[in-house]
């Protein structure tokens, strides 16, 4: 272990996803970057996580193992941070894979920007969909609308802590859009790889695929109650730079309706 660069946990929770666990695993055993531990975290899995598992502790001492109660995905990921030793975090659902530089060259562009909070890169899916994920790039307008970060980016532990964490009470998804929102709320920098560094699995029962559009706004609404100062905020600067403010902005019905309109989907007023 290279102990002249810092530390990144890898966290990997997992639920019924031992199938693919040791995909996932693998790819960070083949990091370039060397100085890292993988927090495998067991969901209350009734597959065989378990001994998916071991079999990787003992490949090698970098590879950690907790098994906790089934609590959602926040939960886990909350449960294997808490533990995590590292300075970096970079969480990988147990059915994702990410390529071999992808660590170093995170850490590399950490260590020349002391103002960064997000690392991540271009992305590819796989299974049953192939192809360039083509994402929206970065920006907080952006970023007030809707996501365009998946949830394998590099962050600092010490901006989870100041966060509180990933919020539990988001059980139907969308969970990494709001700790974005909470992390970068609060400034800093955001850096896009240009290269293709995580691969995303495409399931058929994926749970992307499976929330109902109730339950997106359900979550779409947690966010904006959550959120909603940094979310007019950068509604506000996005129809300042449009020079679509005038005189409409002194209208209440006008700013709820698009606020109403842009990230919930639907108007109050007619």
């Amino acid at each position: 272990m290279d102990d002249r660069r810092p530390l990144v946990s890898v966290i990997v929770p997992c639920y019924n996803q031992a199938e693919y666990l040791s995909e996932a695993l693998e790819t960070v055993l083949e990091q370039t970057f060397t100085n890292w531990e993988c927090i495998i975290v067991d969901d209350g899995s009734p597959d065989n996580t378990h001994d998916i598992a071991v079999e990787w502790l003992q490949k090698d001492s970098r590879f950690k193992y907790i098994k906790k109660e089934n609590g959602g995905l926040s939960s886990a990921r909350n449960t294997g941070i808490e533990t995590a030793r590292g300075e970096f975090i970079l969480p990988l659902d147990a059915d994702d894979k990410i390529s071999p530089n992808y660590l170093g060259l995170s850490i590399n562009e950490f260590q020349k920007d002391q103002e960064l909070k997000i690392v991540y890169c271009k992305a590819e899916k796989f299974g049953a969909e192939s192809g360039l994920w083509r994402l929206p790039h970065f920006s907080l307008q952006g970023l007030a609308k809707s996501n365009m970060i998946f949830c394998s980016a590099v962050f600092r532990k010490r901006d989870w802590e100041l966060v509180g964490g990933y919020d539990s009470k988001m059980i139907y998804g969308l969970e990494d859009w709001e700790f974005w929102v909470a992390i970068l709320k609060l400034g800093g920098n955001v850096k896009r790889l240009d290269v293709i560094g995580f691969y995303y699995r495409i399931k058929k029962d994926s749970m992307a695929k499976s929330m109902s559009e109730n339950e997106i706004l359900i979550s779409r609404k947690f966010i904006a109650n959550k959120h909603l100062d940094f979310i007019l905020n950068e509604y506000d600067a996005l129809l300042k730079k449009n020079n679509e403010m005038n005189n409409r902005l002194s209208s209440e019905k006008y700013v709820i309706n698009l606020f109403t309109k842009m990230f919930l989907g639907f108007k109050i007023f007619k």
